[in-house]
């Protein structure tokens, strides 16, 4: 089985979209993560669900988790004021790190092993560098488990 066979449509948004619509879609579909392009529609980046609600997190709470005891502050409050007139591109790391994109020729132990080593919780399919889809980890595994 080749990435094509098990590639799925999946949600795109792009650099400069509103970091809110991407938010919501990430909420109402349950995504592990986005696929994010440039706005030539390459695939620039993927963002996973994990790395929003650390964007929401203030970093002294992530230091030190007990703070959220006493903080007045619901996380629904800090999203409303957080991604207020924001982008997507706000919400990535500063840091680009290695996108996780295969071909669609690629076998699944080739996949499983670009999903291991970037620790994604979703690759993105490409043929002749255009995106035809994404396959999570929880596709791959149940692609795995099941007898062909």
């Amino acid at each position: 089985m080749h990435g094509e066979q098990m590639a799925e449509d999946f949600p795109v948004v792009s650099l400069d979209d509103e970091a809110r619509q991407a938010v919501e879609l990430l909420a109402s579909r349950r995504l592990p993560g986005l696929i994010v392009t440039r706005p030539d529609g390459s695939p620039y980046a993927v963002l996973p669900a994990s790395q929003v609600v650390r964007f929401l997190v203030p970093s002294y709470v992530q230091d030190d988790p007990s703070l959220a005891r006493v903080i007045d502050e619901s996380l629904a409050d800090r999203v409303a004021d957080k991604l207020a007139g924001m982008t997507v591109r706000k919400l990535l790391p500063d840091e680009p790190s290695e996108i996780p994109v295969v071909n669609h020729d690629d076998t699944i132990l080739e996949i499983a092993a670009i999903m291991a080593r970037l620790r994604c919780p979703l690759v993105v399919v490409t043929r002749d560098h255009e995106i035809i889809g994404a396959i999570t980890a929880s596709r791959l595994l149940e692609l795995a488990i099941t007898p062909h």
